[in-house]
């Protein structure tokens, strides 16, 4: 399962922009799609996740100004971050669960891949 992330880049604080997230490749289904961040210095940690059943979770310091949204159809998952703040700055990371292909119509073993990073940078 090949993960091809897109968007990121310089803005200013209180500036928007959007990351996109595809999901390619073979596989039975994907559980949960989601971006997690990683600032220099600083663990990974979970930006915003969105499950198959619709669920959403986000971080308590993105609330409100990101929303995360899910087209299952495509795969694919986007990230709009708006009011961007210098603390924003990081690696963001996309991340796919799922389940590849298991016998017959079955699903196999779980998976769970990351994309290759994209930098937002939030300038004061």
């Amino acid at each position: 399962v090949q993960l091809q992330a897109s968007g990121g880049g310089l803005v200013q604080a209180g500036g928007s922009l959007r990351l996109s997230c595809a999901a390619s490749g073979s596989f039975h289904s994907i559980s949960s799609m989601g971006w997690y961040r990683q600032a220099p210095g600083k663990e990974r940690e979970l930006v915003a996740r969105t499950t198959n059943l619709g669920d959403q979770e986000y971080a308590a310091s993105v609330k409100d100004r990101f929303t995360i949204s899910r087209d299952s159809a495509k795969n694919t998952v986007d990230l709009h971050m708006n009011s961007l703040k210098p603390e924003d700055t990081a690696v963001y990371l996309c991340n796919v669960v799922g389940f590849l292909r298991g016998k017959g119509w079955s699903p196999g073993r779980s998976f769970s891949n990351w994309g290759q990073g994209t930098q937002v940078t939030v300038s004061s």
